[in-house]
């Protein structure tokens, strides 16, 4: 069977390139007569994967010195209580802004170990923009302020930094990382779930600056479990215990492949070509219609409606016939929804603004 296009917001589509080297290695990884699957975590075959990934993630990113990359599981769902666990510190607040799910998830289980102050909120509207910060509502004295950066739920994207000072900027970047270049600089802590821009599910990255490392390391809540600790897994080198091995292989096979296209700089260059098109047929459509205002639109994650649930449940019937699979909208939202990351290209897009017009004639 040949392979359909994938808009799953994960996980998600791979780069072909990357699944066909994968498979050229799948039972005998570099001469050692074993799968990566197979492989001690403690050998050097794998300490070498290990590091040249790191080493490739820091070039594609531009990750200062100053900054540690861990390699942790559980997804980004785990970081809801790995951040206040860690980087509290002495103190008993939080500042976050609420824009869809997974940052409302975030909030909820920050409660459980702080006080959470919600500086913003666009849930009144179903998260349909990025809510306007107000300095005034932000506590001086916050651990640090957290944010989704990118919505994978609704297709909203922060276009501009919060301006928050002194306090460290946290984000989870699981949706929209490696899709263009970041000022990593600004941050405290990045994290990311693998599932989407990165590799396989499971894995979880964390770009964290040496400074909150330390503040894990010297204040880190006592109930913290071993596995959630910043600290610890820095100081074993993202191999506490057995790490994702696989999963880790993949992501090294993607950065190595991002490098080779031309970095951050040529991928972003390529989504905005991508996310023109897609968010141009939308917004000229006599039926469909994108539920995003133009400025918070993401680049990653395109919501889109026709108004009517029969028809919407219709157009993604008949795209997975023509192979194009998982355009149904998100349960808690409905509609229908394109996830283009990375490894879906211009020609995929094109493939499927074709569609979406000839279905739109077919169906007036």
């Amino acid at each position: 069977m040949a392979r359909v296009l994938n808009f799953s917001a994960g996980p998600a589509q791979l780069p072909l390139a990357v699944l066909e080297r994968a498979a050229k290695e799948m039972t005998d990884y570099g001469n050692t007569g074993t799968s990566v699957m197979e492989m001690s975590h403690r050998s050097k075959a794998f300490e070498g994967i290990l590091h040249k990934s790191k080493d490739d993630l820091r070039k594609l990113m531009a990750i200062p010195e100053n900054y540690d990359i861990l390699y942790m599981q559980g997804g980004a769902s785990t970081q809801f209580a790995a951040v206040p666990l860690n980087l509290l510190g002495d103190k008993t607040a939080a500042d976050y802004a609420d824009t869809g799910a997974w940052s409302d998830k975030a909030i909820k289980e920050a409660k459980k170990y702080c006080d959470v102050n919600v500086v913003a909120s666009s849930k009144a509207e179903i998260y349909n923009h990025i809510p306007d910060l107000d300095k005034s509502k932000f506590n001086p004295e916050a651990a640090y302020f957290h944010f989704t950066c990118n919505n994978t739920i609704y297709g909203t994207k922060w276009t501009n930094l919060p301006e928050v000072g002194n306090v460290p900027l946290i984000t989870d970047m699981s949706s929209s990382i490696l899709s263009e270049p970041v000022d990593v600089s600004k941050y405290g802590v990045i994290y990311a779930g693998a599932q989407k821009n990165i590799g396989p599910a499971g894995l979880v990255i964390v770009i964290i600056r040496k400074d909150l490392l330390e503040l894990s390391k010297e204040k880190a809540k006592k109930m913290t479990p071993t596995m959630l600790r910043y600290d610890i897994c820095a100081e074993n080198d993202s191999m506490y215990n057995t790490p994702p091995t696989y999963s880790i292989y993949i992501a090294g096979l993607v950065f190595e492949y991002l490098l080779g296209l031309g970095g951050l700089d040529e991928m972003k260059k390529r989504n905005v070509a991508k996310a023109d098109l897609l968010y141009g047929f939308l917004d000229n459509s006599k039926m469909f219609k994108a539920t995003v205002r133009p400025q918070d639109r993401s680049l990653m994650n395109v919501p889109f409606i026709t108004g009517n649930e029969e028809l919407d449940d219709k157009c993604v019937k008949a795209a997975t016939a023509a192979g194009m699979i998982n355009l149904k909208g998100h349960r808690s939202v409905g509609g229908l929804r394109a996830s283009i990351y990375n490894a879906i290209d211009l020609d995929g897009v094109k493939t499927l603004v074709n569609f979406l017009e000839k279905f739109e004639k077919e169906n007036a």
